[in-house]
């Protein structure tokens, strides 16, 4: 069913073909919510975006799909160009980020050859955390964010933790934590506001591609209280509930949605 407080506004997912960010699209259309994606997937892929288009588009919803890289100030520029006339100048009220490409490599090693190199580290932090501060400037330049906006960003316990290979993430994830909490100061003046959700370890694609990931899978059922994995679905409806009025003095926080997995020790 349609929420009122959303029916008919505007959302601008960052990753939105798989993951947090194809099941946040679905929660969100569901409530009535125009979807702008952003996704970066070979032609391999791209059956499967389409089917969630059709089924996006089914809520009777606008739906546009955007195969670019998120990270690259030109496509950024380009999408925006393409939807905002579209949007009759209505504001972004919801900007999910949730991309999820980095480089899992130690930093480490015996052979220099295979430890992480500079350009991997920084294609990692700008990917996976300071292309959201380019996409909120961006959007504020253009007066697409306004009252009532909200901008979460996808994080990890692995902001605060250590895991093989998960150096650079790692970094990125703590940095996007940071950035939020800058966004949340500088977007008080909108009538916005900015948080991470930190979701518990849940089974994506991007997990999938962490070595070590069914171990780390095995561990997050033995420690969750609900001796299960955090799900897609958990997250998106979390973020449809924040989505709504009435959350316009929670911001600047790290939002876990993980049935407590994160505190047991």
């Amino acid at each position: 069913m349609a929420s009122d407080g959303l029916l008919g506004k505007w959302a601008l997912i960052l990753g939105a073909s798989s993951g947090f960010g194809a099941a946040t699209s679905k929660a969100l259309a569901r409530q009535g919510m125009h979807i702008i994606g952003v996704h970066l997937d070979r032609r391999g892929a791209m059956a499967g975006v389409e089917e969630l288009i059709k089924t996006l588009q089914a809520s009777n919803v606008q739906v546009h799909f955007f195969n670019v890289n998120a990270a690259d100030a030109q496509k950024r520029q380009e999408v925006l160009d393409q939807v905002q006339p579209k949007m009759g100048g209505a504001p972004i009220t919801i900007l999910l980020h949730s991309l999820a490409f980095g480089t899992l490599k130690p930093y480490l090693t015996p052979d220099p050859k295979d430890q992480l190199t500079k350009d991997q580290m920084e294609m990692t932090l700008d990917v996976m955390a300071n292309s959201l501060v380019y996409w909120v400037q961006e959007l504020a330049a253009r007066k697409m964010i306004g009252k009532g906006s909200r901008v979460f960003a996808m994080t990890s316990s692995g902001g605060t933790r250590v895991w093989p290979n998960y150096g650079a993430v790692s970094a990125a994830k703590a940095a996007l934590e940071s950035h939020i909490r800058q966004l949340s100061m500088e977007l008080a003046p909108y009538g916005a506001t900015a948080n991470a959700v930190r979701a518990g370890v849940t089974d994506t694609p991007a997990l999938r591609k962490i070595p070590g990931s069914d171990q780390m899978i095995e561990f997050a059922k033995a420690r969750n209280p609900y001796h299960r994995l955090t799900t897609t679905d958990d997250v998106a409806q979390a973020i449809a509930i924040l989505a709504n009025s009435g959350a316009d003095w929670l911001t600047g926080n790290t939002i876990g949605v993980d049935g407590g997995e994160d505190i047991v020790g």
